[in-house]
């Protein structure tokens, strides 16, 4: 053995003290311990083999039916000796009911919270080791077993000595050794599929194993979680429809996590919810329109909102429980994503091949005009005859045949986007099988664009209203009828802004545009007007006319006005 491989050797003896994903040090460790990963390999074959052949068994022996809850109850055991990358696998796929059988479905349900614990003395011991503190010197109590076991900790109740009942969360022992082996194989078997795969889709395949890998690591650190709960709660904190647990931080460490315990109900059910006096609907608005601020909001959101993260309050608050695979996004990304999803619904199929670049599923390069018709084409289908036939699952499922034929490639980061959002809907079909995400998103980002006072979103808006240089009245007529379903939408605020935008320096390019769209095609567009009118006028009652023009016109000063005046009459 060289020297350097005796160094390499003796820089990771134990797995357990990797703070970090870094898959250089992983592969060092299981490269030289090849018997682990043969090993693992032959165990993951053997079991889904199995499975698959007891499944192929029923068909031969028609008993397919009788056998299907037995088939279910196997896959989830099959998935929790896997350990924990493969539990995170069937928890993404509980959430889906269009994609996985009833009976399979309820069975992986139970991976969410319902997973074998460990066995009590090692969790107290941990915590004991961690706190450097008996137990009964940190709680005055603490259930004598653990309420919920999950899979990368189980949960207890507890009640501090000044009398706050917490949850305590407990890492399950030795997880860095069983995450990196995991992750080696799937690093391993992302290179070796990458050259039988289509350039495009294997040309990040291995970047998209390093960046669950990078999330996993990261929500194995709860003091990161910790810090990720107060940030999501920081950015929540006006929000009176969503909860976020507090952290006491004096008795939280790398392994065990103290957090305000919350009462509340399963997103998964629904008759309880009910029985509370709680409308379903309702559950779901907040649910994604929660999301949805995450990702074009704050750009910092919850990559892994499945129902034992996600609870209803008696009050009808949503509380979001676990903050350990998080992800940020720039400004840029999130002010492309809320231009991409308006282009999406407004069929604008360039406009949206030129977001793509945008956001990298497409390079800097790539000539978009052969792709513009294959977007319409497989989008178009998608998104079918009007917005409430739109879902996430049918666009992901259409999609990915653009990237057999064409440059397309899924970035690291949105991967994890990609799952999110997939999973927030199949949350919502869960409680509502008619359920169309679009009801509520649309209307959200439509009051985002409108009322969004950031230069770059004005910059989105206008790329929405103008198009080879008209102006779409269709389209503007559209969105305030769209975003007037959203609860939170005011048009008088709205007009306020546009107001004080139209009347100031950065405003003069849209001030020339609407003036010219006003009589454009020699002719004074006063029905379009009149159709806008009618949408709006209910909610401009004289005072409150007077008090917005009022804040408009104190936000300008009188010389500007006058000063943009004679420039228009020119």
């Amino acid at each position: 053995m060289s020297k350097n491989q005796v160094r390499y050797k003796k820089q990771l003896a134990d797995i357990n003290q990797l703070e970090y994903y870094d898959f250089k040090a992983i592969e060092r460790y299981y490269g030289f311990r090849p018997w682990l990963s043969i090993w693992r390999t032959l165990k993951i074959i053997w079991y889904f083999g199995a499975f698959v052949f007891s499944l192929q068994w029923d068909k031969w022996q028609n008993r397919t039916e009788q056998n299907k809850q037995k088939r279910a109850s196997e896959l989830r055991e099959l998935l929790t000796k896997l350990g924990p990358t493969f539990i995170k696998v069937g928890q993404a796929l509980s959430t889906r009911p269009d994609l996985i059988r009833k009976d399979f479905l309820k069975e992986l349900i139970k991976l969410q919270d319902e997973l074998p614990p460990f066995d009590n003395e090692i969790a107290f011991a941990i915590v004991e080791s961690q706190l450097n503190r008996t137990v009964d010197e940190i709680y005055r109590e603490i259930s004598p077993h653990p309420v919920a076991a999950a899979s990368l900790g189980q949960v207890y109740r507890a009640i501090l000595h000044s009398g706050e009942e917490v949850a305590v969360k407990v890492q399950r022992p030795n997880l860095r050794p069983v995450l990196g082996l995991d992750l080696y194989l799937m690093r391993c078997g992302a290179v070796w599929l990458a050259p039988w795969l289509p350039l495009n889709l294997g040309h990040d395949l291995t970047l998209i194993v390093d960046e669950f890998g990078t999330k996993l690591f990261e929500e194995i650190n709860y003091i990161n979680e910790g810090k990720n709960a107060e940030k999501f709660a920081v950015n929540f904190g006006e929000d009176p429809e969503v909860k976020v647990p507090r952290i006491h931080w004096e008795y939280s460490s790398r392994n065990v996590l103290t957090l305000e315990w919350i009462n509340g109900f399963k997103l998964t059910d629904t008759e309880k919810i009910k029985a509370a006096g709680l409308n379903v609907d309702d559950v779901i608005r907040i649910g994604v329109t929660s999301g949805l601020r995450q990702l074009l909001e704050h750009g910092f959101f919850h990559a892994d909102p499945h129902p034992g993260n996600l609870f209803v309050t008696p009050e009808g608050r949503m509380a979001f429980i676990d903050f350990g695979m998080m992800d940020q996004l720039s400004q840029h990304t999130k002010e492309t994503i809320a231009s991409a999803i308006v282009e999406l619904i407004n069929r604008d199929y360039s406009g949206l091949a030129r977001d793509f670049v945008d956001l990298g599923f497409l390079t800097a390069n790539t000539n978009i005009e052969p792709i513009v018709p294959a977007l319409e084409k497989v989008l178009g289908n998608a998104i079918g005859q009007s917005v409430g036939d739109f879902n996430f699952k049918t666009i992901t499922d259409e999609f990915s045949e653009l990237m057999y034929e064409y440059p397309f490639r899924v970035p690291a980061k949105f991967a994890l986007i990609i799952r999110s959002l997939i999973t927030q809907e199949g949350l919502a079909l869960s409680l509502n099988p008619n359920f169309k995400i679009v009801e509520v998103s649309y209307p959200y980002v439509a009051r985002r664009l409108l009322t969004e006072e950031s230069p770059e979103m004005r910059r989105r808006l206008l790329e929405v209203l103008f198009k080879d240089g008209k102006f779409q009245w269709q389209r503007l007529e559209n969105m305030i009828e769209i975003a007037r379903s959203d609860r939170q939408f005011d048009i008088l605020p709205t007009a306020r802004l546009g107001l004080s935008y139209i009347l100031s320096e950065e405003g003069h390019y849209l001030r020339r545009q609407v003036l010219l769209a006003l009589i454009e095609d020699d002719r004074l567009h006063t029905e379009e007007v009149e159709r806008i009118w009618s949408l709006v006028k209910d909610e401009f009652q004289p005072q409150r006319l007077f008090d917005a023009a009022i804040k408009a016109f104190q936000e300008i000063s009188v010389d500007r006005v006058t000063a943009i005046t004679p420039r228009q009459i020119q």
